[in-house]
């Protein structure tokens, strides 16, 4: 038992940035806003208690754990504080003048972000405004210039259904105060002044788009500058279900690969010139300038977290050359998760902070365990050294497809099962000709020879975009999975956790939250039928078919969220009839396993022997049952309903969320500016 636990003591500390995690993610699954007062007493007394049982093994592991968990709950607690309150908008037209500090390019037009705008000459808002300008927008706007331009703006939307991804949450905490469009054309009040790295992102991407038009251009100035707005959605659908959109989210790839050719091309130059080689320390001066390299490209790309993480990461393993030290180890990467839970908590609910943790986590763990392996495949000629680099692309690929799988079928929906091929083809070609053309392109465009290098960029840009296609396009390439539930993601990286931090057969006691978490969307009961915020989209599935009616007001997100609920099925109007349904000049009666539906197409008289009764309008037809329309919607968010026979089962949009600063009920909670 001794020998047990020496092996396992200095793992531990690795655990800490879980328990840290844990304590925000408590907070977040709170239903109503905690007291920051008592949360910080908690975390403090925690601490206190963790440093008198120092002296106990057992004591203080339990103390260290307790402490970090209250520690994530005080710091999620002071940083909704910290964010500032929804800002009054108008319901009607408003002429906004604000300073811009990021330009979009969609594929309709540019999307612009404004920094503590004014409307129609009031004091300026706390938060931003994210404004679409018009497809036939003339004026060239670049970042650090101050415009005036009239349109309408509205608060962030909920959920898209109950259990769905909070837009509101994700504005509150990135500092967004609404969305909107331009009716009327930008005017540029004040010339640019400050945002360098912004309007040189801008200024980059223009060039790439204006070089290499289209999905080409659109691709690489994502890779180079980290704006993918103008990417088809055709194509990062089949990045998405290829498995390499990751190839389209700027992070550790990327970085690594801009710091790793730095390296090599800084040593390389080094130790071809005699007195550098012999009298200094290339690898370390190499390291150095990768590091500069990696900061660069940070700037350049915009400092969000996914890259935040992989450059704190970089940082680590700079230090492990310059110290002589193993460069990438789990410790590393705990510090690294740590620093950056402590200065953004609300990163542990987002997307790119738990695929990215957990691909490195479970790839370096990966790679310890088969490194005996790897270590048998030797020789020095070509052949070996050949083997070795495909077996490591291999493994790679397997590791990282399968340390983010879960987090996909959460989030996305769907699998993408050819992803091990997809890797093996792309990431090469990612690595050998795009970037280092890309690389290329950026130090030639100030004297204006980048298009040297940017067109032979575009092939290679080309070859990937063939690649996503061809395997998105094969038999089989994606499998939809159900709407995972909160708790079986957490098991699933509770089990990863469990399994890549631990040495030796006390990994495998992973594998079981890690099976309950991946079959948990097989475990819970799907409801039969959906309805979207104010009713704009309702979706019936029955028989493993969806039958969906969209509004045109419905929005993409929306007409997409019955395939993210149900699996990734393709949902037929209410046109094509199945055999359960029968539809009328006024109602579509749907039999459903669990009871009947009936769906109005107008208001008036309903059926009210129906199990629910759904419309998209409002419904004045009063029904003893449960009835669902316009109404319902817009006060309640997103519906979810399952049929039990004896009536209908509703889960609403506001049940699931509660009450909490950054969520908005519909006409009650956001203050509405007055207008004349």
């Amino acid at each position: 038992m001794d020998e047990f636990l020496a092996t396992q003591r200095d793992r531990f500390v690795l655990f800490l940035p879980v328990f840290l995690g844990g304590g925000i993610l408590a907070y977040f699954a709170q239903g109503t806003e905690p007291d920051l007062r008592e949360a910080a007493s908690v975390a403090v007394a925690s601490l206190l208690a963790a440093a008198c049982a120092w002296r106990w093994a057992c004591a203080r592991a339990t103390a260290l754990a307790a402490a970090c968990s209250a520690c994530g709950f005080a710091l999620a607690c002071l940083a909704t504080a910290r964010a500032p309150p929804w800002p009054p908008l108008p319901r009607t037209a408003a002429e906004i003048t604000g300073k811009v500090t990021l330009v979009e390019a969609l594929p309709a037009g540019d999307r612009i972000t404004l920094a503590a705008p004014s409307l129609d000459g009031q004091p300026a808002l706390p938060r931003s405004l994210r404004i679409r300008l018009r497809g036939t927008e003339t004026t060239p706007i670049a970042a650090g210039e101050t415009i005036r331009v009239r349109a309408l703006v509205r608060p962030p939307p909920p959920p898209d259904y109950p259990g769905g991804w909070d837009t509101q949450r994700d504005a509150f905490f990135a500092g967004v105060g609404g969305y909107g469009f331009a009716i009327g054309p930008a005017v540029i009040v004040h010339g640019r002044a400050g945002g360098f790295w912004a309007a040189v992102r801008g200024h980059i991407a223009a060039r790439i788009l204006a070089l290499l038009p289209g999905p080409r251009g659109a691709v690489a100035a994502t890779i180079l500058t980290g704006i993918s707005t103008a990417i088809p959605p055709a194509d990062r659908a089949a990045f998405q279900d290829s498995g390499l959109a990751h190839l389209l989210a700027v992070a550790g790839l990327h970085i690594g690969i801009v710091m790793g050719l730095v390296f090599g091309g800084v040593r390389l130059g080094l130790a071809a010139w005699e007195r550098a080689a012999l009298r200094w320390p290339t690898r370390q001066i190499a390291a150095l300038a990768a590091l500069g390299a990696g900061l660069l490209y940070l700037l350049l790309t915009g400092a969000h977290v996914p890259i935040l993480r992989s450059f704190a990461m970089a940082g680590l393993v700079t230090l492990g050359v310059l110290t002589g030290r193993r460069a990438l180890s789990l410790r590393g990467l705990s510090l690294a998760a740590m620093l950056l839970l402590m200065a953004a908590p609300e990163s542990v609910v987002g997307v790119s902070f738990q695929m990215s943790f957990a691909a490195v986590l479970v790839l370096i763990a990966g790679f310890e365990m088969a490194r005996p392996a790897l270590a048998r495949i030797a020789g020095a000629g070509w052949w070996p050294r050949l083997a070795r680099h495909a077996a490591g692309l291999v493994l790679t690929s397997l590791l990282a497809g399968a340390a983010t799988l879960p987090f996909a079928a959460a989030h996305f929906g769907r699998v993408a099962l050819y992803t091990v091929a997809a890797n093996v083809l792309a990431v090469p070609l990612m690595a050998a000709w795009v970037m280092p053309c890309g690389l290329a392109a950026l130090a030639l465009m100030p004297i204006g020879l980048d298009w040297v290098a940017l067109i032979p960029m575009g092939w290679g840009v080309q070859g990937l975009i063939w690649i996503a296609h061809g395997v998105a396009g094969l038999p089989g390439a994606v499998l939809g999975v159900p709407q995972t539930p909160s708790w079986g993601l957490a098991c699933s990286a509770a089990g990863l956790a469990w399994a890549c931090l631990w040495r030796g057969r006390l990994r495998l006691g992973g594998l079981l939250p890690l099976a309950v978490g991946l079959a948990s969307p097989y475990l819970v009961t799907v409801p039969d039928a959906l309805v979207g915020p104010e009713a704009h989209v309702i979706a019936l599935r029955a028989g493993g078919q969806i039958l969906m009616q969209a509004s045109p007001a419905a929005s993409f997100f929306e007409t997409g969220s019955p395939a993210l609920v149900w699996g990734a099925q393709n949902a037929l109007p209410f046109t094509t009839l199945p055999p359960y349904v029968s539809c009328t000049d006024s109602a579509c009666r749907a039999e459903l396993p669990g009871g009947t539906a009936l769906l109005l197409r107008e208001t008036g008289t309903a059926d009210c022997t129906a199990g629910v009764i759904i419309s998209a309008a409002w419904l004045h037809t009063p029904c003893p049952g449960a009835v669902v329309d316009h109404a319902v919607a817009a006060r309640e968010g997103a519906v979810a309903i399952r049929l039990t026979g004896a009536g209908a089962d509703i889960t609403t949009d506001r049940m699931v969320r509660r009450t909490r600063p950054w969520v908005i009920r519909a006409g009650a909670d956001l203050p509405m500016a007055k207008t004349e």
